[in-house]
Parts: C-alpha cells; sequence; structure tokens
C-alpha cells in the first residue's frame, strides 16, 4: 500500500474515531436529561398525589409542599472549597458580632463623665 493511502485512511479513521467520541459525549448528555426530567416528572405526580390526600382527609390551611432538597453534585474539591468559604463567613459573622458588643460596652463607658480629681491632695497641690 503507498504511503498516501495510508495516510489518508489513517486521517479519516481519526477524524471518525473523535466524531464517535462527540456523538457518545451527547448522547450521554442526552440520556441524562431524560432520566432527570423523568425523576422530576415522579416527583411532581407524587407530590400532586400527597396534595389530593390531603385536600381529601379534610385538611383546611392550604398545603405548603415541600420541594426535595436537590443533591449537589460536587467534586471533593470544590465541597472542601465551599465548605471554606463558608466557615470564614461564619467566623466573619461572629467576629461582627462580638465588636458589635464590645462597641456598645465602650460607648458606655465613653458616655460617662472622667473622675473629677478631689479637691484636697495630699501632696499639697
Amino acid at each position: 500500500m503507498k504511503l498516501k493511502n495510508l495516510r489518508k485512511k489513517i486521517r479519516r479513521l481519526e477524524k471518525r474515531l473523535q466524531e464517535g467520541s462527540r456523538k457518545l459525549a451527547r448522547l450521554k448528555q442526552n440520556l441524562q436529561a431524560a432520566e432527570s426530567a423523568k425523576a422530576m416528572k415522579a416527583a411532581r405526580k407524587s407530590a400532586a398525589r400527597a396534595t389530593a390526600a390531603k385536600s381529601s382527609t379534610g385538611a383546611t390551611k392550604p398545603s405548603s409542599v415541600k420541594k426535595p432538597k436537590k443533591k449537589l453534585n460536587l467534586s471533593p474539591e470544590r465541597r472542601a472549597q465551599l465548605s471554606a468559604a463558608m466557615k470564614a463567613r461564619w467566623a466573619a459573622k461572629r467576629a461582627a458580632q462580638a465588636n458589635a458588643k464590645s462597641d456598645a460596652a465602650g460607648q458606655d463607658f465613653a458616655q460617662r463623665p472622667p473622675p473629677q480629681p478631689p479637691e484636697n491632695r495630699p501632696d499639697g497641690a
């Protein structure tokens, strides 16, 4: 086989493999989207059933169905990063509260007049 033909075949094969991986990724995305849509539909359906059951039992107050908490698909690194950010925010909030308390105590002290020196000193001044 000639070198030119071999190069052509290799180029075509590489192109086909690359397009195949793109197609596979797209199909996986579609599958995941379809699964999540199905899960949401099922959750909505069960919530509707629950509200219908509540209304049929004679509940007088309006039903407030809580949405199920969505699970975050985080990598361990991102989870650690968010954890550190939240801890820093909480620490800053605690520090601000402590400062506010100490400032309030300091303001009380600042509002009091300074003590008057005694009129007759023992040193004779």
